[in-house]
């Protein structure tokens, strides 16, 4: 297996030199030991209180991103991390910045937090559908000429302030997109029309935006480029074999934990003073 730092977007890249298939033996059972080490580190992290994590996932229809979540986290005490999938924009969101909807979500000190699908598909989604900005209802976007490539690149700057303002302020982001082929994109789309009990998985708009592969492809490739950033990286993790997808994402993000070395706070003083006489109260009953 290649070196967890090469996931890691440090320099510009291109998605078609990328990789979108590795294969790891044992992946499964690899992934078990990990997610205890995980499950361990948040409680240690919620008794300090110190720092919440942000784990944002990206990545096209059917890449595995609802299954990774299940696999990866479901060791963590159920309290302990928060799932938001971000769909359509109510009509409540769009009535606030485009950002609002993803800043209420966050997870608080000691959590984790994971949103499935992010604050990217602003610069994403609506950079492949353009118009669908206009239901943002902005003063400055009267017509789809206002809506190009700066407008998109002015976002992500706005996008690289707010996760640099929740790093300084206790929120450890860590970001991943998985890199799915279009082949095996192709293999889980037909799995899904084969299966029975997965035809309800299957939509024709997922057989609309695969027509927009390749622009899809261009966006991620440009987001990725402009807003990994030391405080808040992307990590690009082949998607084509869940098992080793999985494995990945856990074994960054333990990595990733790890550097910060949290600790169960100590007893104040005057109550470490007294745990003699406490256990005796106790044995005494």
């Amino acid at each position: 297996m290649m070196n967890l730092d090469d996931y890691k977007v440090s320099e510009q890249i291109k998605l078609a030199e990328l990789s979108t298939k590795e294969v790891v033996d044992d992946a499964k059972k690899k992934l078990k030991k990990i997610r205890r080490k995980i499950s361990d580190i948040q409680d240690t992290m919620y008794a300090e209180g110190k720092y919440g994590v942000l784990i944002c996932l990206q990545g096209m229809d059917t890449s595995g991103k609802d299954s990774l979540i299940r696999e990866v986290f479901k060791d963590v005490n159920a309290r302990g991390v928060q799932v938001h999938s971000f769909k359509v924009p109510t009509e409540l969101e769009l009535k606030h910045d485009f950002m609002w909807r993803h800043y209420v979500a966050l997870p608080p000190k000691g959590k984790m937090g994971v949103f499935n699908r992010t604050h990217y598909e602003n610069v994403l989604v609506t950079r492949v559908h353009p118009s669908y900005i206009f239901s943002e209802n902005i003063p400055a976007v009267n017509s789809l000429e206002d809506i190009d490539d700066a407008f998109f690149h002015d976002r992500m700057e706005r996008i690289n302030d707010f996760e640099n303002h929740l790093a300084k302020n206790g929120t450890i982001v860590l970001k991943f997109y998985l890199n799915l082929s279009k082949d095996e994109q192709k293999n889980r789309l037909l799995r899904r029309l084969n299966i029975q009990e997965k035809n309800w998985k299957f939509s024709k708009a997922d057989l609309k935006e695969r027509k927009l592969w390749d622009t899809y492809q261009f966006c991620y490739e440009d987001l990725l480029n402009r807003t990994s950033k030391e405080n808040a990286p992307w990590f690009v993790i082949p998607a084509d074999d869940k098992p080793t997808a999985r494995l990945l994402l856990a074994e960054i993000l333990l990595k990733e934990l790890q550097k910060y070395n949290f600790k169960e706070p100590s007893l104040p003083d005057d109550i470490q003073a007294q745990v003699e006489e406490f256990k005796a109260q106790l044995n005494n009953e």
